[in-house]
């Protein structure tokens, strides 16, 4: 009995033995980077276990194949319930995007171990990737309880309120984060987008400023400082920010449509062309592209071409295009066809009934070209119903033809309606 007893001891040893100096090679074959050969020798274990199921996922792992690291993970836990396994499972999982497998994994690790607050950050991200607003702000309530002075539980905090539409409680926890970390770039962008939503000019530039001060190339900072400098008509300092991103970021297009802009607006027409230009080319559904290359033609008197490019533009464009209508209108008249001109000025009209400039040159063009007064009128008088305090030198102007045509079919015994 004592003899069988100590045969199976010895074969137990024997193969112990085996299985880890066969682990020990594939260990090393994995160490030199041969991990397939690592990966066919694991294929060759006649009995799987914990420690192959592992080994195996450590080196799908280590190759980004997340799909076969979490199915050879899953195995191994049936072998052994082990911590590390289960966080690369959870870390497996989120890779995946398979964001409820990973958050049910850290609320079981948790409910042993509340006291992990590394883990527990790790949840609250997972929540907000979930959109899982009360989850994530109710978590980095505790983490900020449990560690007042860490700024990112703040951010985090104010990223959740933001999942809630709540103002307020998020710009609050952005200003604590920035209380507690200066440096915090995250918070500033947020901050100063934040307050820029709510046109508080003067705070959104405070945070801008001191946003560009840690990174320079900041994007959304840049454009933020920008839009700024454009609003006020500081055309030339806004090209100095534009040219500096523009050719450091390559897939972002607001910057050629800015360069082009502004250029525009300083009337350096062949340089604001070729920003155009490119733009067209490299975002063929901007529409607002080929709108300014049609004024630029139209300022340079090229009426053909610009009347193209009005016409590429509502082609286009899906939104509101009554500045392109209003922009063939011009071409048009330029080019002596004053009623293809009226046409488009009232296409631009029913674009946009909010378009003051289009509906009078409607009636304008109407009264010049018209024998028939009445047209004009009719034209006049719907401008005076809508637009009389809009613009004080125009309205004078519709009053006085108004007087003129009501007093000529008067002399003339005829009626207006």
């Amino acid at each position: 009995m004592k003899k069988k007893i100590l045969l199976v001891l010895l074969f137990a040893i024997i193969k112990v033995e085996a299985q880890s100096s066969a682990f020990s090679a594939i260990d090393s074959l994995f160490e030199k980077g041969r991990y397939k050969f690592a990966l066919k020798e694991l294929e060759k274990v006649k009995e799987p276990s914990f420690l192959s199921n592992y080994k195996t996922a450590i080196i799908y792992e280590s190759i980004d194949n997340y799909s076969k690291t979490a199915q050879f993970l899953e195995k191994a836990l049936t072998f052994k319930d082990d911590y590390k396994s289960k966080l690369k499972l959870a870390k497996a999982y989120q890779r995946l995007k398979k964001a409820k497998k990973s958050i049910k994994i850290y609320e079981e690790i948790l409910s042993r171990d509340s006291l992990n607050l590394v883990l527990k950050y790790q949840l609250g991200k997972l929540y907000l990737a979930s959109k899982k607003g009360d989850n994530a702000i109710q978590t980095f309530k505790y983490l900020i309880n449990k560690d007042s002075l860490n700024a990112n539980y703040s951010y985090q905090l104010g990223i959740a309120y933001a999942l809630k539409n709540d103002r307020d409680r998020m710009i609050n926890s952005f200003l604590d984060t920035y209380e507690k970390d200066s440096t915090h770039l995250k918070s500033i962008v947020r901050l100063a987008s934040s307050f820029n939503k709510l046109k508080e000019k003067d705070s959104t530039q405070i945070f801008v400023d001191k946003g560009l001060e840690l990174n320079e190339l900041e994007v959304t900072l840049n454009k933020l400082k920008i839009n700024q400098l454009y609003r006020d008509k500081k055309y030339t300092e806004a090209i100095t920010y534009l040219i500096k991103l523009d050719t450091i970021v390559k897939d972002d297009t607001y910057f050629k449509s800015m360069l082009g802009r502004t250029y525009y607006n300083i009337d350096s027409l062949d340089i604001a062309m070729k920003y155009f230009r490119k733009l067209s080319s490299i975002d063929r559904e901007n529409f607002k592209a080929y709108t300014y290359q049609g004024h630029i033609l139209s300022k340079q008197k090229k009426y053909m071409m610009a009347r193209f490019r009005y016409l590429m533009a509502t082609h286009i464009g899906k939104e509101k295009r009554d500045e392109e209508y209003y922009g063939l209108g011009t071409v048009n008249f330029g080019m002596k066809k004053p009623k293809e001109a009226i046409f488009y000025f009232d296409k631009a009209y029913q674009e946009n009934s909010s378009n003051y400039k289009a509906l009078y040159q409607v009636a304008k063009l109407s009264d010049d070209y018209y024998k028939d007064k009445s047209i004009g009128y009719k034209k006049y008088v719907r401008y005076l119903e809508r637009f009389e305090s809009i613009d004080k030198v125009i309205t004078e102007f519709v009053k006085k033809r108004i007087s003129e045509i009501k007093k000529d079919y008067f002399l003339r015994g005829e009626k207006l309606e």
